[in-house]
């Protein structure tokens, strides 16, 4: 099979976008999916996050192949590596400019992280409308999302495709990062890895797999 493009895209900084990646990128990889994740942001978050990682080798965690490369090479690195991979996960540039679209434009599925307020969902419009002219899917994700608030009518009706998955406001999401790891690594189990699996697995069935026990089935 050759492998699904899921890129995480927000024109808006501080939403989330490389730790989304990371994480589900580590998920995926511990379905038995082969993963491979390529950072085009040029503040390079996701490629230092992976440089940890490989020094946890002796750790034998989950196996992720990767590449950091710029928009004009994408297309090229994603030809490479789609017949080897279940999935390819592209942490995109945070500006609309050229690279980002090329990211949004090879997507299967266009994942947007946004934090839960007016002003992040009127900032998130560029990248739903740069999702739409390419005509691509688009699944929004709430993140650092407080349990005790609730979204107003207007705006659940102006978030088509949301996730059913949230994500809390949590420390655990950045301590995994710092040491490498995925949160299901660090803290299987624990209710932050539980979102990121409740998102995995919307993706999942999304492209039509079954997820048994962990394990995954085309």
């Amino acid at each position: 099979m050759v492998a699904q493009i899921l890129t995480i895209a927000q024109q808006k900084g501080g939403a989330g976008k490389t730790t989304l990646a990371a994480h589900l990128g580590v998920t995926l990889a511990e379905y038995d999916l082969r993963v491979a994740m390529i950072d085009v942001d040029p503040q390079g978050s996701l490629t230092h996050w992976y440089s940890i990682r490989e020094k946890q080798a002796h750790l034998n965690l989950a196996p992720i192949s990767f590449a950091s490369c710029s928009g004009i090479r994408l297309a090229a690195e994603v030809d490479r590596l789609k017949k080897d991979h279940d999935f390819i996960i592209i942490d995109s540039p945070p500006h609309a400019d050229t690279e980002a679209r090329n990211a949004v434009r090879l997507a299967d599925l266009v994942i947007v992280p946004m934090q839960p307020s007016p002003l992040d969902l009127w900032a998130t419009q560029a990248t739903l409308k740069m999702a739409k002219h390419e005509k691509k899917p688009v699944k929004m994700v709430l993140n650092r999302v407080n349990p005790q608030a609730s979204l107003s009518q207007k705006m659940q009706e102006e978030m088509k495709g949301l996730s059913m998955a949230l994500f809390g406001n949590r420390v655990a999401f950045a301590s995994a990062l710092l040491a490498g790891k995925g949160i299901t690594e660090l803290a299987h189990g624990s209710p932050a890895s539980d979102e990121i699996e409740n998102l995995a697995n919307e993706i999942l069935d999304y492209f039509g797999y079954e997820v048994e026990e962990e394990r995954v089935k085309a």
